[in-house]
């Protein structure tokens, strides 16, 4: 395995802004699909979030694309959620502009108009989710016919989400031979079907990894009881620096997070609902250290992208296993080590049972009240899986 950048290929200049940055060695998602992209293959890449993707296609699209022509595009990344289109866009700005080229993120719930005139300026590199690409392309702001090289990033949530149709619809009006790297934590049936259709002859690459991304994280399943269930996730936060909390619905999100506030827990709730200003104030704020607690929901939490998260609980359980494994990536992220807490009301014990059995573990579940001192330290119990003895 290569050890540094500058080994796998890649020019000076950019190797120069990584250090820069403070980023000198590659993750293994880098070291084993650069190169194959470098020399212009078609790549699929399987690795889980937080493994340094962004990366992994960043860089080789930035080696090779052009610059556009004023309303056409040379590069496309293609991400399910617009937390993501920022997040990706700001990763790989410093890069772009080491290299003379422009990037810039488009996606829904900001104003069409400001978009457009910034699209039609010029710009090199879009990073866009699907929806608000296609009003784009339907008002011929951005013509497709230029794109040499494609990214699809997070292939398997953009169809958890039903985003394949509209992504099926922008591959067919990319009309000139281009280069696609495809990244996805699986490799179901759909994302199957897109690789087959719409890809030449790809290298797949696959991260290893046992137990599907459960290894690196502290486990605790923890029985609580309703009316102290909030005092709970209050205690838990007081022990971490950056907390997610998830539940199932937006409601519930704007709820906990009052609820925390009584609590003394300065906490912020993020959902579809919210304003989009609302949104990127508070991912700021969280990824800064700012907010210590952010109350997501499954589909606002896809493609949040915030390093060190020390904690992640499910106020509320997981619909299924994977649902389980993509909120708790949150943490345990590019070799770090987290801890994943998941709290069990005495009527949702089977059905949590299930879900372990869905994810081949078999932990105890815990009784807990929240003025319980382990709360604050709940990846250095020894003693969990112990009956606690009466004081």
């Amino acid at each position: 395995m290569s050890s540094s950048f500058a080994d796998l290929g890649v020019s000076h200049d950019i190797v120069e802004s990584l250090a820069a940055k403070g980023i000198d060695e590659p993750f293994p998602v880098q070291a084993m699909t650069i190169p194959d992209a470098l020399a212009g293959h078609d790549v699929c890449g399987k690795a889980k979030t937080g493994s340094g993707k962004t990366l992994a296609f960043g860089i080789p699209l930035l080696e090779r694309v052009a610059k556009a022509e004023t309303g056409h595009i040379s590069g496309l990344i293609l991400v399910p959620t617009r937390e993501l289109a920022v997040q990706v866009c700001d990763e790989l700005k410093p890069l772009a502009e080491a290299r003379g080229l422009t990037i810039k993120a488009i996606y829904g719930g900001t104003d069409l108009e400001r978009q457009s005139k910034a699209v039609r300026k010029g710009v090199d590199i879009v990073v866009a989710t699907p929806g608000r690409l296609i009003d784009l392309v339907g008002r011929e702001d951005v013509a497709l016919d230029d794109v040499s090289h494609l990214v699809l990033d997070e292939a398997d949530r953009m169809a958890d989400m039903g985003f394949l149709p509209q992504v099926t619809w922008l591959l067919r009006h990319m009309t000139v031979p281009h280069q696609t790297l495809l990244f996805s934590a699986t490799l179901d049936r759909e994302v199957d079907h897109l690789v087959a259709t719409f890809m030449n002859d790809p290298v797949f690459h696959e991260v290893a990894q046992a137990n599907v991304t459960v290894d690196e994280m502290t486990q605790r399943f923890l029985l609580v009881h309703q009316m102290d269930k909030v005092k709970v996730v209050a205690s838990i936060a007081q022990g971490a620096f950056r907390c997610m909390v998830f539940v199932r619905t937006k409601r519930g999100a704007d709820r906990l997070a009052e609820q925390l506030g009584k609590e003394g827990v300065k906490a912020q709730p993020i959902h579809g609902d919210l304003r989009q200003s609302a949104r990127e104030r508070a991912l700021a704020d969280f990824g800064t250290g700012k907010l210590h607690v952010l109350v997501a929901t499954d589909v606002a939490a896809r493609g949040i992208h915030v390093d060190e998260i020390d904690v992640v609980v499910h106020y509320d359980p997981p619909s299924d296993h994977k649902a389980y494994l993509h909120r708790s990536g949150r943490t345990a992220r590019a070799g770090t080590e987290g801890v994943v807490v998941t709290l069990v009301l005495w009527d949702q014990e089977n059905e949590v049972r299930l879900l372990q059995k869905r994810l081949g573990l078999d932990l105890p579940i815990t009784e807990l009240f929240s003025n319980d001192p382990r709360l604050r330290s709940l990846a250095l119990w020894d003693d969990l899986d112990a009956e606690r003895k009466p004081a």
